[in-house]
């Protein structure tokens, strides 16, 4: 049993991770800044607004992952990058393992091809947004080697809008967007936060990005 905590639990990634964490007999809590009106058994739920200037409360790092699933829209943008760098050096400082669920903007199209976010797969109002989570990529790969930390570029289509359902099948990439045969870049909530688990559990990419797709 690992002890998990998750920044963002109440959001779309971050509530399939909850639900695989307990799934998985794991000891999960959730810092958002709302708490759900229904809880899952067996995670505990605080709230807590990173954005109110305090910092995220010592009891949060007595952990063995300290997960981010905040994406930088609404109220979080242009702030997720020093957020997550200060929490990474936390994580630093306590020596536990820091993981971020990102995006797909900073994956290459193919092997020598442009980024994501570069491409007109990208709408220019999801630009910023892109260009921050990868921003945050760049400061993980040029942190502190004690650092042990890990980076999620889900599939393209991975969000809300296409929850999908869990299917335990699904490739792991690293650099380069994966598709499927029709040129489709997908995976679901469920399968997303069944790889995060399964990188908890047994760890194959300490300072790496990997990305998820079917």
């Amino acid at each position: 049993m690992a002890r998990i905590t998750i920044i963002g639990g109440t959001g779309y990634a971050g509530s399939h991770l909850v639900a695989a964490a307990v799934a998985r007999g794991h000891r999960v809590t959730s810092y958002s800044r709302r708490t759900p009106s229904s809880p899952p058994a067996g995670a505990k739920f605080i709230a807590f607004d990173l954005l109110d200037g305090g910092q995220l409360p010592r009891a949060a790092l007595d952990t063995d992952v300290l997960i981010s699933a905040l994406s930088p829209r609404g109220p979080l943008a242009g702030q997720t990058r020093q957020l997550l760098a200060d929490l990474a050096e936390r994580a630093r400082a306590e020596g536990v393992r820091f993981g971020v669920i990102g995006g797909a903007g900073t994956l290459r199209i193919s092997e020598n091809g442009p980024v994501v976010q570069d491409t007109e797969h990208v709408p220019a109002e999801f630009k910023a947004e892109a260009r921050e989570m990868g921003a945050v990529l760049g400061d993980l790969r040029e942190s502190d080697q004690a650092l042990d930390w890990f980076y999620v570029s889900p599939a393209a289509g991975f969000g809300s809008w296409a929850p999908g359902a869990a299917t335990g099948t699904y490739r792991i990439g690293s650099d380069v967007l994966l598709t499927d045969s029709e040129g489709n870049s997908e995976i679901s909530g469920a399968d997303l936060a069944d790889a995060v688990m399964n990188e908890i559990e047994s760890p194959r990419h300490r300072r790496a990005r990997f990305s998820i797709a079917y």
